[in-house]
């Protein structure tokens, strides 16, 4: 009986400690920076949805963004059912910077990223 207690004791610790998609995060894109589609992706944070789906739809949106007018093109419908606004600032002739937030219900995904053009 001691050592059934003591198992589920040790379950519950761990599911207290491990995170989960329901919350929200902060996700590293260290050493990824150049991987996730643009010329650098410098922050992304989710909520209700995992670091992975956070990443994959940073891509998916993208290539939306190049399908729609190349590394200057907007995305303009829906991307992996999320609905997106996308604010630019510090545009220059060769690069500007974004920030995007994207929501499905009460998921989120914002990423801010740099583009050279």
């Amino acid at each position: 009986m001691l050592r059934s207690a003591l198992a589920f004791s040790c379950l519950v610790l761990v599911l207290l400690v491990l995170p989960t998609a329901s919350s929200a995060a902060t996700c590293s894109v260290r050493g990824q920076e150049r991987k996730l589609g643009p010329t650098y992706t410098t922050t992304l944070s989710v909520t209700k949805v995992s670091c992975a789906t956070g990443r994959r739809f940073v891509r998916a949106y993208y290539k939306c963004r190049v399908a729609s007018g190349g590394k200057d093109g907007r995305c303009h419908r829906r991307v992996s059912g999320y609905s997106c606004t996308e604010k630019r600032s510090n545009r220059i002739a060769t690069q500007y910077d974004a920030r995007v937030t994207c929501k499905s219900g009460s998921r989120r995904i914002v990423h801010t990223y740099t583009q050279f053009t």
